[in-house]
């Protein structure tokens, strides 16, 4: 039942921002064989297992529906909460609820969706990048910031993906968590401890890139490179790690009776074999024999039933998306290899058009996905196009009409770089539907793969330029019109 998660989430795990993700159920299990000291073996019989049996039948039922609609980080969840179940089912529910600390735990061990993790990613090389620049222009270093690339004059450094400091967030939330779980204080100084790891990490990663701009700049480009720039990164997560460490002797300054850390911190390992060897103990009950009925008879079940085929409409392929479009005359360019790369599109279309009568240009990009699910997503223009340098106004819906078709929405927004503007749509094409926000999308893509086995879609995004002083209403009416004569012609391509 929970096969194809545990697959995907070991394939994670080979990624380097989740590559502390193997660790973190034997930190689970430490924390729970900790917990297991206050909740020693009774005489009495457990009236309140049968809680447990709810919430364990509710993580089967979230792995079936994360197979069913093929999405397995939903049948990862299912699985945490099945062992949550069968903790409650073992220790019943009062006794149960204590050891909530060892499974919340787990969900450190968990990629985000994709969506939301180039959201975070590309956000937070956008923060590290102005911290970065703003520290090596305060040493007196002259240094200019366009986009993710700091251009320091001889010298040009990317902040790449590998550097928005989420390798060091994800472990570092999960150190900053355990630490707040062993930290013998007050409550509020664990949520101090707790809510203060992603400021220190990414002020810390800001730093690293600060200071790699000033030895590029004095030493040479050899430390932005291999082994320099990995043992830099090394620095500060140890860096990161001791500042949560003076951070909890500051907090307990604060107390009446201050502590040293060693006593702060209940990091005691003895007896932790005798309670491991209590598993043995574990007494059958009618809940845990329900449990494992209902667990056997989800797995075989799921085993018996026939795979369920994803649907792939019949379509014409992109590149045989037309050149001319009525007055509009279209060039067609390839993407580089890297961002087809993190584009992970199965089909595309890139293309400047032209018009014959006006000579204004649309630049129009569509990118089509055989399936959403199973790790596969659609990059959204709001998250990329900041990373290109561009300072985007609020993104506004806009309702467009077309004839031909009902009103649909559109994102809307103008962007700028130094003295060119442009003005941006985009829209999800899903299946039938125009969408303008990405949960809508995994929605309504979530709803589909149950109903009609499709997951496919798509992207549409339209840029035009505005000439200095061009009213940007002009500017809508040119992408309007575009739009006019393209959009009959697109469901043959986006069914």
């Amino acid at each position: 039942m929970f096969w194809s998660g545990l697959v995907s989430l070991v394939d994670a795990w080979s990624v380097p921002e989740y590559s502390h993700g193997p660790i973190i159920p034997l930190i689970s299990t430490f924390l729970f064989l900790r917990e297991m000291r206050a909740a020693p073996p009774v005489d009495r019989p457990v009236t309140d297992r049968w809680p447990g049996v709810a919430v364990l039948a509710l993580g089967l039922l979230m792995g079936l529906l994360g197979n069913l609609v093929r999405i397995p980080d939903i049948t990862t969840y299912g699985f945490m909460v099945w062992i949550a179940g069968l903790v409650l089912i073992s220790f019943g529910l009062r006794r149960g609820a204590i050891f909530w600390p060892a499974i919340l735990h787990l969900v450190f061990m968990l990629p985000l969706p994709q969506f939301v993790y180039w959201q975070v990613s590309v956000g937070l090389q956008a923060v590290s990048s102005q911290i970065g620049v703003a520290l090596i222009q305060a040493i007196g270093i002259p240094v200019y910031l366009d986009g993710n690339i700091i251009d320091l004059g001889l010298y040009k450094l990317q902040v790449a993906e590998a550097c928005s400091g989420l390798r060091y967030l994800f472990p570092m939330l999960s150190f900053s968590y355990v630490f707040a779980v062993l930290y013998q204080g007050p409550v509020w100084h664990k949520i101090v401890l707790l809510a203060s790891a992603a400021p220190i990490t990414v002020m810390m990663n800001s730093f690293r890139i600060g200071m790699i701009g000033v030895l590029v700049n004095y030493f040479g480009i050899e430390h932005a490179e291999g082994f320099l720039h990995t043992f830099e990164g090394w620095i500060i997560f140890v860096a990161c790690i001791v500042i949560l460490f003076l951070e909890a002797m500051l907090l307990q300054q604060l107390t009446r009776r201050p502590k040293r850390l060693s006593e702060t911190l209940d990091v005691e390992f003895e007896g932790l074999g005798v309670q491991a060897r209590r598993v043995l103990d574990v007494v059958p009950s009618a809940a845990l024999i329900a449990a494992a009925a209902l667990t056997s008879a989800a797995a075989v079940g799921w085993a018996a039933a026939p795979e369920r085929e994803i649907v792939r409409p019949d379509r014409e392929l992109l590149v045989f998306f037309p050149r001319v479009i009525e007055e509009w005359r279209g060039a067609p360019r390839l993407l580089e290899p890297e961002i087809e790369r993190v584009l992970g599109a199965d089909d595309y279309h890139s293309a400047g058009y032209v018009s014959e009568v006006s000579g204004a240009s649309v630049d129009m990009f569509v990118a089509y996905y055989h399936k959403q699910t199973e790790g596969n997503g659609i990059h959204s223009p709001e998250v990329c196009i900041p990373a290109g340098g561009w300072e985007v106004s609020r993104w506004r819906q806009l309702e467009v009409a077309v004839d031909g078709a009902a009103p649909f929405e559109v994102n809307r927004a103008m962007i700028q770089k130094g003295l060119n503007r442009q003005l941006v749509y985009f829209w999800f094409e899903q299946r039938g539907q125009r969408l303008t926000s990405d949960y809508a999308v995994k929605a309504i893509t979530v709803l589909d793969s149950l109903t009609t086995g499709r997951t496919d879609g798509g992207l549409v995004r339209l840029i035009t330029p505005l000439e200095p002083g061009e009213d940007e209403a002009l500017g809508d009416a040119r992408l309007q019109q575009f739009m006019q004569a393209m959009l009959p012609r697109l469901s043959a391509f986006i069914p």
